[in-house]
């Protein structure tokens, strides 16, 4: 009777097991097949001494700290010396607002968001100092829908097809001539669509003439919000306006306000 016993509870945990097991490779399956079945796009500038990265802040340094030739190392190891908001970057809320979020204040879960793509590319080759407005936005609504909430938003211009030397395109009289938010639209996504970030192709948020006049009012709406701020994407011509999803990822800093951010999204084929 014990070993009649002792074999139904040795089959019932061995069928447990095998069961478990199934269960927990479901998910390897379903790695597979979004990694067969859709199309992943890059959307983050390479970094480098050359990357387009706000006037303000120098250049990336590189140096080699451990080499195979000279130090006689079986590794190589460069120390980079960079400012948080270098090239393709996140802005945290506490970039701007001293009681706001920090890089390591945010989890797995919030590296991941439902991607809108606003394209205005058109109207930015004809004047380079286009502000995206609430009525683009709602024109957009119009043909694709509700933009959902916890979103993220990005404004599509084109603005990283530029040569590098031409991303702050001045004037004769010194005035950078780039595109940006009107701050109506900004207020209309965090406020009405109650969305988690934004997401653009230049180095503000503000246009350069915004920024020049009245300063960096849009990002500071942004970010005094609680809201993500990611700037100098690529490749926003290759996602659909609705229907992707984002992942914007960076290190875990303690009392980060902005680093260098890979980003990428997924897209259906």
């Amino acid at each position: 009777m014990k070993r009649k016993l002792l074999l139904v509870l040795t089959l019932f945990v061995l069928s447990f097991t095998l069961a478990s097991a199934k269960a927990n490779k479901a998910l390897w399956k379903k790695l597979d097949k979004v990694k067969d079945k859709y199309e992943w796009v890059d959307l983050s500038l390479d970094v480098s001494p050359q990357t387009p990265h706000w006037h303000g802040f120098k250049d990336l340094k590189v140096k080699a700290i451990y080499t195979f030739e000279t130090t006689g190392n079986t590794f190589l190891t460069y120390e980079y010396t960079l400012p948080g908001q270098y090239g393709t970057h996140t802005d945290f809320p506490a970039h701007f607002d001293p009681k706001g979020r920090t890089t390591d204040d945010y989890g797995p879960k919030e590296l991941a968001y439902k991607l809108v793509v606003i394209d205005k590319s058109a109207e930015v080759a004809k004047n380079n100092d286009y502000v995206l407005t609430k009525q683009d936005i709602l024109d957009f609504e119009k043909k694709y829908g509700k933009i959902p909430e916890g979103a993220f938003v990005a404004f599509r211009s084109d603005w990283s097809k530029r040569d590098i030397k031409t991303y702050e395109n001045k004037d004769k009289k010194g005035q950078s001539h780039y595109p940006g938010w009107d701050l109506e639209a900004l207020k209309f996504l965090v406020g009405e669509r109650n969305v988690a970030a934004v997401g653009h192709e230049t180095a503000d948020t503000d246009s350069a003439v915004t920024g020049s006049t009245v300063g960096f009012i849009g990002e500071d709406y942004v970010l005094d919000s609680g809201k993500l701020n990611v700037e100098l994407l690529k490749n926003l011509d290759k996602l659909p306006p609705v229907g992707g999803v984002v992942f914007v990822t960076f290190p875990k800093i303690k009392g980060g306000t902005g680093f260098t951010s890979r980003v990428f999204a997924v897209i259906p084929k």
